[in-house]
């Protein structure tokens, strides 16, 4: 990749960052630790990998995007308003009453929401449905959805993983955040689903494991999941919760805390540091 292009990416991937920071201190709730070490990967995914019209959210024949892991909403608010679906002072209304941004996702009020999700492995499994609907249909879409690693402890994330790979759902591409935590502490200790590779490998997957903030092993990753047209993608992508925040960086605290304001100053400090 061009290091100016690595640096845009950089630069998208802090915004996101922020927004999602500014969302859940705004909300004093939320998800901040899943958000942030998505960021990278959805800056990738909406400035660079995705066929998508921000001024036709509806469009029919864009790429669509399903966020399985729904609580990490606040990344996704952020990188549709970095893109323009909306603008970005709504993110100072996440999970108010009146707001259009509540705590998943909602594809009836929000631009650029495909999918209302939050039930981990539903959006996973709705996304094999978009993807075989595109096959049935002779659309060129393409399908992406973002997975928990503590959400692949669903049976249904299992059921779609069967599923997917069954119909050959070569346009389907998943990416699994593995930062090794959910909201109970390290998935290892929860019910641990690892190894996560040779399981994907074992229901007939396309699988590629990368280090999910290198912008140069991302890019890669999504161009293979095109090459590869006889079976689904799942992009294993090793990244760290609350990526770019020192203090909630591998805290297993930080999956559904909302900082206060001298700790949402200090991030914020930290993330402009990094502009």
């Amino acid at each position: 990749m061009e290091q100016s292009k690595k640096a845009e990416l950089s630069r998208i991937a802090t915004n996101i960052r922020m927004g999602a920071l500014t969302a859940v201190f705004s909300a004093s709730s939320g998800h901040p630790g899943g958000s942030l070490s998505i960021a990278d990967i959805m800056a990738y995914l909406y400035f660079s990998e995705m066929n998508i019209r921000p001024d036709d959210p509806k469009w029919e024949d864009r790429d669509r995007f399903v966020l399985s892991k729904g609580h990490t909403a606040p990344a996704l608010y952020a990188t549709l308003a970095e893109r323009g679906y909306f603008p970005k002072e709504l993110l100072k209304t996440f999970r108010q009453a009146d707001s259009i941004l509540q705590g998943h996702p909602d594809m009836k009020h929000i631009p650029g929401v495909d999918m209302t999700t939050g039930s981990l492995g539903l959006g996973i499994s709705c996304a094999c449905g978009m993807a075989l609907a595109a096959k049935h249909t002779n659309k060129s879409f393409r399908v992406y959805a973002m997975l928990g690693d503590g959400e692949t402890e669903e049976g249904q994330v299992w059921e779609a993983a069967m599923f997917a790979a069954h119909y050959k759902l070569s346009n389907l591409c998943a990416v699994l955040d593995l930062n090794g935590l959910q909201i109970d502490g390290p998935i290892v200790d929860v019910i641990d689903p690892t190894p996560h590779d040779k399981k994907y490998l074992a229901f007939g997957w396309n699988v590629i494991t990368i280090n999910g903030h290198d912008f140069d092993e991302i890019e890669s990753a999504f161009r293979a999941a095109k090459e590869c047209t006889d079976k689904p993608t799942i992009i294993i992508a090793k990244t760290i919760k609350g990526k770019g925040v020192s203090y909630m960086e591998n805290q297993v605290s930080w999956h559904g805390a909302a900082p206060n304001a001298e700790q949402y100053e200090q991030g914020m400090n930290e993330l402009r540091a990094m502009l």
